[in-house]
C-alpha cells in the first residue's frame, strides 16, 4: 500500500445557535414563508429551509435558532444573512447584530491506513474510549483537549464532532495521528 498524505479534515455539516429576536411570531412566519413548515404537535419551533447554500433552520417563538447543514463558514455566514433578510421581509423585528454561533462542527478524515482498533483499545487509557464491536464498529474516543469525540474505525476513516472551529478539528486530528503512530 502506497502512503500517500491524507487529506485534511473535511466539513461535513456546522450547527450554530443564537437569538436573533426577542420574539417571532412562528405562525405568521409559516404562514408567509412557502419553504417554512410549522407542526406544534410533533415540534416546538417551525423549520425553515434555505436552498443555497443548502441548510435548515430550526426558529423557536423566543426568537432564537439553530442552523445546520452548512458545509463551510462561509456557506454558514451566508445562511445567516439569507435567513437575516428573509425574516426581516416576513416582518420579524430582528437584532441589529444577531448573536449566532458554532456550537459544533462534524468532519470527516481519511488517516489512509488500516487501524487495529483492538490494539488500540489494548494499549490506550480505557477511561476516553468506548469499544463495543458488537454494537457499533466504531472506537469512540473522547479527547480532552481539545475536546472533541473521535469515532476511529477500522478502514482509517475518523469522524470528529464537538469542535467549535476547525483549529479544534486540526489538533484532534494531530493529536490521534501521533497517538495512533506510537501505537
Amino acid at each position: 500500500m502506497s502512503e500517500e498524505k491524507p487529506q485534511s479534515p473535511k466539513i461535513e455539516n456546522i450547527v450554530a445557535s443564537g437569538s436573533i429576536a426577542d420574539s417571532i411570531d412562528l405562525e405568521m412566519i409559516s404562514a408567509k414563508l412557502e419553504n417554512c413548515d410549522l407542526n406544534t404537535k410533533r415540534f416546538p419551533g417551525a423549520v425553515l429551509r434555505i436552498q443555497n447554500p443548502k441548510i435548515a433552520v430550526l426558529v423557536f417563538s423566543s426568537g432564537k435558532v439553530v442552523i445546520t447543514g452548512a458545509r463551510s463558514p462561509e456557506a454558514l455566514v451566508r445562511g445567516q444573512a439569507i435567513l437575516i433578510q428573509t425574516m426581516k421581509e416576513a416582518g420579524v423585528i430582528c437584532h441589529d447584530t444577531p448573536d449566532v454561533a458554532v456550537t459544533n462542527m462534524v468532519c470527516s478524515y481519511d488517516l489512509g491506513k488500516y487501524i487495529n482498533l483492538n490494539k488500540v483499545v489494548i494499549t490506550l487509557n480505557l477511561e476516553n474510549i468506548e469499544y463495543e464491536p458488537e454494537q457499533f464498529p466504531g472506537l469512540v474516543y473522547r479527547i480532552s483537549d481539545p475536546k472533541i469525540v473521535a469515532l476511529l474505525f477500522s478502514s482509517g476513516k475518523i469522524i470528529l464532532t464537538g469542535g467549535k472551529i476547525m483549529e479544534d478539528i486540526e489538533r484532534g486530528v494531530a493529536f490521534l495521528e501521533q497517538m495512533l503512530d506510537n501505537i
